[in-house]
């Protein structure tokens, strides 16, 4: 199943990721229109900085998710493709999955006047997610974790190596 992998050493800290996510979860789908919809988008994602370097961080749809186990509504479940989601009409607004998420990025949106829990969905109607198609520098990959490691090592690998080989 695919994820969402940071690659550190590509991000800038310039942010677009987390603004095509906002606009991609909004009703228009257009930046200018999504900035005054009443329901303002929210991110599901978040650059922050660990001192001076952007840190992506992002749902990693844990295998033993325990904002899925903490769900008292039954709001969060896990779709075929391994992803863990949610069911906006179930949602209440209690804040558990908020409090147990390990890397803080379940978030508040009002919707009509309620608070619901929104959270990364993959853009399950999209080929690959918003933020990734629009990350500048690709440091963000939608990939197969094998896939991802493999690439990841061969990249070392042609770092390391001496020119012209041995």
């Amino acid at each position: 199943m695919k994820r969402i992998f940071v690659r550190l050493d590509h991000c800038t800290g310039c942010h677009t990721c987390e603004l095509a996510c906002a606009v991609e979860h909004s009703v228009s789908k257009e930046l200018v229109a999504a900035s005054m919809e009443a329901d303002r988008p929210k991110k599901r994602l978040f650059v922050e900085y660990v001192p001076d370097q952007p840190v992506p961080i992002v749902c990693r749809h844990c295998e033993d998710a325990p904002c899925l186990n903490a769900c008292i509504s039954g709001a969060l479940w896990r779709d075929d493709r391994g992803a863990v989601r949610r069911k906006e009409e179930k949602c209440i607004g209690c804040w558990t999955c908020i409090m147990v998420c390990p890397y803080g990025v379940i978030g508040r949106q009002e919707r009509g006047g309620n608070w619901l829990a929104a959270k990364c969905d993959l853009c399950d109607e999209r080929e690959s997610p918003a933020c990734v198609d629009s990350c500048p520098t690709n440091a963000l990959v939608f990939s197969e974790a094998d896939e991802f490691a493999s690439t990841r090592r061969r990249q070392v690998e042609a770092a390391l190596a001496p020119p012209g080989g041995r």
